[in-house]
């Protein structure tokens, strides 16, 4: 670990973008090699700054002077391109460091994803470029592109046949491949691009520093982040809070959706708290919208671009205009499926739309027949009738093959250009599949189009999510936690002792004894009055129900003694080995709904809060939320509030409503003391918590904490 601080992320990052001279270290004639191919690619493409190839026999390569060391350039270039075997980077850095060079491009392979070699030589070169102030891309990356200053630091196969147009989206991916993909769809779509980085092994510069700088960048309006892991959990939120910042959308396609750490949770928490949600919920907290795809991640990056922040949909409706009844079923099959309501259209609105289309069907979805395309001004009509509904639902006009008649063509797009004009901060969504130059004449209106009913309906979808993300105030700063507070030893033995330290903090834990046999559980049962629940306590049976260790319902002293030698011997046949420490004697509780809460801990993001629909099967419902924690109440209530069960807490059907208020206060109480007790805490489990009627509080009925330890942290961060 470098003594060295890491620069904030997207410090520095200009010099990959705006370089005032580039050197291509490991320069070679041959244009079909790695390092011959930046050459080719920034003559080609016309980088107006000097080219410097560095090569040992000097010479001339691709019609340049090339220098034999990059000490001999008649100026030191702000980026460097090292494309030279992995056992001669480090000195190829070390070069750039001591010539004064800003930034510098390893696209090299054989280090950290080769083995120890390379491990330690990618560890060599972040060392010097922190001790220098050098920032450091790669190694194992496809590079950079800044395209409207034509600085290519790249070797990218997207970019020999076609070079993008300038324009507002930018790209940041960890994959090269993936990342050039993208530029390479966009391109495809006559989509304009900003900047491109792909960040390979992320031995300095890493996703964050990508999405920081884009969000400073005044070309940029949207960014597209395709990311496989994170490194730093810290980094990546101050990024996407200087994105939120700067009201620059950042559209995350997150690959790898990995569960790490589960096979080793010994709590419903730590199976439920998969990395993947961790992630998700990071990212929407944030201001990200994540995607499930690649069509997505470009469609809907294309339809932010095109909308002002203004012009987004702000409601999660839509209203439907197809020429066909069969279309318009398609279309509300899957914006319904993609929570989207087709509210019904004023009656003004319908009586324009009869004026002029009598025979129109004017429900929602509006059935406008082939008479919809015989005139413009029929057209403009009806979509400006739709336009001024009160109702603000966003209208999606399918088209499947009109567009192909140049006739027709002409009309939609007569159309639309003055529908354009006069309703600019109204959406409008298009669906079709082409012909491509039509489609791309629609776009050049400002108009989104998706490719296809489905891809609309997610795509509307995902543009009312970021028009709440951008509306929404940013997440209070977190607050740097004091020095960690201690928890006795004994709180990790069993249920009861976890139940004390509990209480101790301030959380609703019914009275229960812990007795040492049968006769003492009697005398307990005496005390707290029956109906009691007996459970077994030991520091070897996580859970108890599984090795036949809990008993319900006992009315009376013969029930207990029956129950108790039951659950001993079911326990000894169980885990033969395990250590016993007698029986917990609890009262029955009855009249609520059970949750689950708990904390796990993700090796990225720390401590971090699940709550969900609890008792026995909350494993098999998987009905949860996640946060990182700390979460306040009012985060906490939220987390409720989206389980999909959350209606049975709020007096489904006729049953009384639950104190949610009192959850809330219990999961954030719990994030809380997750965060105050991080060094000793690595799972807490909550389950079953009992949520009384409102006004009358919770109750946690069991509880298990599970010590952080060298062997379960290091188990989480596989």
């Amino acid at each position: 670990m470098s003594a060295y601080q890491t620069p904030a992320p997207g410090a520095g990052m200009d010099a990959f973008f705006l370089p005032r001279g580039i050197a291509v270290i490991g320069a070679s004639a041959d244009a079909t090699k790695i390092g011959g191919r930046p050459v080719h690619l920034l003559r080609r493409h016309g980088y107006a700054g000097a080219i410097y190839p560095i090569n040992p026999k000097g010479g001339e390569i691709q019609g340049l002077p090339a220098y034999a060391r990059l000490a001999d350039t008649p100026q030191a270039p702000e980026l460097a391109l090292i494309a030279v075997p992995a056992s001669h980077a480090v000195q190829a850095v070390e070069d750039c460091a001591a010539r004064g060079v800003r930034a510098v491009v390893v696209l090299s392979s054989g280090f950290a994803e080769a083995g120890e070699e390379g491990a330690a030589w990618q560890a060599a070169m972040r060392a010097t470029a922190l001790r220098h102030g050098m920032r450091l891309l790669g190694p194992n990356c496809l590079g950079t592109v800044g395209v409207a200053e034509r600085a290519i630091g790249s070797f990218s196969v997207a970019l020999e046949d076609y070079y993008p147009q300038p324009g507002a989206i930018g790209i940041v991916s960890q994959s090269g491949n993936i990342g050039s993909y993208t530029l390479q769809l966009l391109v495809q779509r006559g989509v304009g691009i900003s900047r491109m980085v792909t960040t390979g092994n992320e031995a300095e510069v890493d996703l964050a520093d990508g999405i920081a700088a884009l969000a400073r960048d005044p070309a940029t309006r949207v960014i597209l982040c395709c990311m496989e892991t994170c490194r730093d959990g810290a980094r990546l939120t101050q990024a996407l809070a200087i994105a939120r910042e700067h009201q620059t959308p950042v559209v995350v396609l997150k690959i790898g959706a990995t569960e790490q750490g589960q096979a080793a949770a010994a709590s419903h928490t730590g199976a439920l708290a998969a990395s993947d949600a961790v992630i998700d919920a990071v990212l929407r907290r944030h201001g990200a919208l994540r995607v499930r795809s690649h069509e997505d991640l470009v469609e809907i990056g294309q339809a932010l671009s095109q909308l002002l922040p203004d012009s987004l949909p702000r409601k999660p409706a839509v209203t439907l205009v197809a020429a066909s009844g069969g279309f318009g079923i398609m279309m509300a099959d899957a914006m319904s499926n993609a929570g989207l309501a087709l509210p019904a259209l004023a009656a003004a609105t319908r009586e324009r739309i009869h004026k002029v289309l009598p025979g129109a069907s004017t429900n929602n979805p509006v059935d406008a027949s082939a008479q919809i395309s015989s005139r413009p001004d029929i057209l403009f009509e009806v979509l400006s009738a739709l336009q001024e509904d009160p109702g603000e639902a966003t209208t999606v006009l399918f088209l499947s093959l009109g567009l192909y008649s140049s006739r027709l063509r002409d009309i939609y797009l007569q159309a639309l250009a003055q529908l354009r004009a006069a309703y600019p901060q109204r959406p409008l969504i298009i669906i079709s599949r082409g012909p491509a130059d039509a489609v791309m004449q629609i776009q050049a209106l400002g108009i989104p189009v998706f490719s296809s009913i489905d891809a609309a309906a997610r795509g509307i979808e995902a543009l009312v999510r970021q028009a709440e993300l951008l509306a929404a105030e940013a997440p209070a700063a977190a607050i740097a936690p004091g020095p960690a507070a201690r928890l006795p030893e004994a709180a990790f033995r069993n249920e009861y002792a976890a139940k004390q330290a509990l209480i101790d903090a301030g959380f609703e834990v019914p009275l229960e004894r812990s007795v040492k046999d049968a006769d003492a559980a009697v005398q307990a049962a005496d005390a707290l009055g029956y109906p009691v629940v007996l459970k077994i306590l030991s520091e070897d049976i996580p859970h108890k129900t599984e090795a036949g260790g809990v008993a319900l319902n006992l009315a009376d002293a013969a029930a207990v003694r029956a129950a108790s030698a039951r659950i001993f011997a079911s326990v000894a046949a169980h885990a033969p080995d395990a250590r016993i420490e007698g029986l917990l004697v609890a009262p029955m509780l009855r009249g609520g709904t059970e949750l689950i809460a708990g904390i796990s801990r993700d090796p990225v993001f720390g401590p971090v809060v699940m709550v969900g629909m609890g008792g026995i099967y909350a494993e098999v419902l998987r009905d949860v939320a996640v946060q990182p924690a700390p979460v306040s109440q009012g985060q906490a209530l939220a987390m409720i509030r989206s389980l999909r069960l959350f209606p049975l807490l709020d007096g489904a059907r006729g049953q009384a409503r639950a104190d949610i208020d009192a959850a809330a206060r219990a999961v954030a109480r719990l994030s809380e003391f997750a965060c105050t007790h991080r060094d000793q805490v690595g799972e807490i489990d909550l389950n079953p918590i009992l949520v009384r009627p409102a006004g009358q509080g919770i109750a946690i009925l069991d509880a298990l904490m599970v010590a952080l330890t060298p062997e379960t942290e290091s188990a989480h961060a596989e």
